[in-house]
């Protein structure tokens, strides 16, 4: 894609376009809020894949009626650590913002907490859900589920989810260390992107509706992705779906393919997010500063970055000079918005 074909959006024109859209779909102010606040995460931190890419899809599940835009999430305590956050169908931002502050404190009291996400609509980067909890001091892992993208191992048809896993690790100065990643060889997102800009894709990423191995994303929409690594990556998205859907009573990836709708947006399922607190471990005076040593040490290995710290350049770079969208993006948001397109190109 040219220069020409993109345009230069601050991420907080990028928030208020995505809520205005959001609200004239069916979202309450609210749920409109939290959404557009991960997609303007997103693109903030350089992830196209998850930032206005995918507006497009929470505004299908909305004019469909698959998703409630103006649910209320509850709380209810499971065990004295275990929480159950309910969507009632809405979008998870709104009931992740509730479980990150029923949990915190619950994970400070006990050592370890977790909560179980049910009957949410998950479609945003998961580094974005548990920053928050990991600035806070909190060690934290999730796991999420969605619909059958993934051949098994072995396997020629789509079976598990991408089945993302995000954990966080908290570092001096409210820095921290956090990876994101899929179990699939690539995000989902990205092969719909390289797809839309014409690109090809490495090998190992997907095979075509025969089976057949093949660089080009659009026969790999058609077919399957790959999990990472064969046998131990596919073994990460049972694991993952076993956690996100098995544990808490909600769709494996399969099930949730068979119920959805195909309108393009999020299916219904789960969610699992585990919280720790370091300080109650044994080692509450010196498990900063020994995991320190440990970044240190990595990163002063030649050719290593740490988990993260790309994502830590993108967000101090665009923050100053704006995201870079493609043009037809950005004005296909501002329609959605009722607003009228109007950025510089660059």
């Amino acid at each position: 894609m040219s220069t020409s074909d993109m345009v230069l959006v601050s991420i907080a024109e990028i928030r208020s376009i995505a809520q205005s859209a959001l609200a004239k779909s069916g979202c309450d102010a609210e749920n409109a809020a939290a959404v557009a606040g991960v997609m303007a995460a997103a693109e903030r931190d350089g992830c196209a894949s998850h930032g206005l890419f995918r507006l497009a899809g929470y505004l299908a599940s909305l004019r469909s009626g698959k998703v409630n835009g103006t649910a209320r999430p509850s709380v209810a305590r499971l065990a004295p650590s275990v929480l159950q956050v309910d969507g009632h169908g809405g979008f998870a931002p709104l009931a992740m913002s509730l479980a990150r502050d029923a949990l915190a404190p619950l994970a400070r009291e006990q050592g370890v907490a977790a909560a179980a996400l049910v009957n949410v609509h998950h479609f945003s980067a998961l580094w974005v859900d548990i920053e928050p909890l990991v600035q806070s001091g909190l060690v934290a892992l999730c796991v999420t589920a969605y619909m059958p993208m993934v051949a098994p191992a072995g396997a020629r048809k789509p079976f598990f989810g991408t089945n993302p896993m995000a954990f966080g690790w908290p570092r001096r100065g409210g820095e921290t260390m956090i990876f994101d990643q899929a179990s699939a060889a690539m995000a989902r997102g990205e092969i719909m992107i390289a797809a839309r800009d014409g690109h090809q894709l490495p090998p190992g990423v997907g095979i075509d509706a025969k089976g057949t191995p093949t660089t080009d994303p659009a026969e790999i929409l058609k077919g399957a992705q790959l999990p990472f690594g064969g046998y131990k990556g596919s073994a990460i998205a049972l694991m993952v779906e076993l956690l996100a859907a098995g544990l808490i009573g909600q769709p494996f990836s399969f099930e949730a393919g068979a119920q959805d709708n195909q309108d393009g947006g999020p299916p219904r399922g789960g969610y699992f997010l585990l919280a720790f607190d370091p300080a109650r471990f044994g080692d509450a005076e010196g498990w900063l500063a020994h995991a320190e040593s440990l970044f240190q040490h990595l990163a002063g290995l030649e050719g290593v970055r740490l988990p993260g710290d790309r994502r830590a350049q993108n967000r101090a770079r665009i923050a100053s000079h704006g995201a870079r969208l493609p043009a037809k993006l950005w004005e296909e948001a501002v329609r959605a918005a009722g607003a009228h397109p109007g950025r510089s190109r660059g």
